[in-house]
């Protein structure tokens, strides 16, 4: 008879490589142009309970609603070369990491419909054997209803993908990736 045995777990070893010295918890300068956000995420396992030695990858747009990157072949939209548009960051005991960032504006998605402005998130963590790939949109955005990306989502999923602004610090947008869970964020197979 063959007994089960316990699966391996994965990690955790992100802090090891890829975060102290090669953390990214900036993506601007003050030279940078857009509306200075600070995007506090928080990651929670099935339980609510914060998962703190995960890390989260952001990659954004800028303020235009250009990615820094070759395939952006956008010309009308500049560059701002003050904006990295990239972060990273492990999560702390609370699970929870902040970047300082913009606003991104609106990308065109694949059928030339304007998205709606969102973060793109990876999120790396012990016992995940591939990346888990979600969206941030901000719940006071206008173009929700005609994303094309968000449309694809259940209606009752769709507050998964929203970080809302806090009330005291206007410029502080919170959002919590649940892993599992009745909560669960809506995560993409990209």
């Amino acid at each position: 008879m063959l007994v089960p045995i316990p699966s391996q777990t994965v990690g955790p070893f992100f802090h090891l490589g890829l975060t102290g010295s090669r953390s990214v918890g900036s993506l601007v300068t003050p030279e940078t142009k857009g509306e200075r956000i600070s995007l506090i995420c928080r990651v929670l396992d099935g339980d609510g309970a914060p998962v703190p030695d995960a890390m989260l990858e952001i990659w954004q747009a800028n303020d235009e609603g250009r990615y820094n990157h070759p395939d952006d072949k956008q010309d009308h939209k500049k560059i701002d070369p003050s904006f990295y548009g990239f972060g990273r960051l492990a999560s702390d005991d609370q699970g929870t990491c902040a970047f300082a960032t913009i606003k991104p504006g609106q990308v065109p998605g694949n059928n030339g419909a304007q998205q709606a402005s969102h973060i793109n998130v990876s999120v790396f963590a012990r016992g995940i054997l591939k990346r888990l790939a979600t969206r941030i949109y901000f719940a006071e955005d206008p173009a929700l209803p005609q994303d094309p990306v968000l449309a694809l989502v259940p209606a009752g999923r769709r507050n998964t993908l929203l970080a809302r602004r806090d009330t005291a610090r206007p410029d502080n947008w919170h959002f919590d990736i649940h892993l599992c869970g009745e909560q669960e964020t809506v995560f993409f197979d990209v």
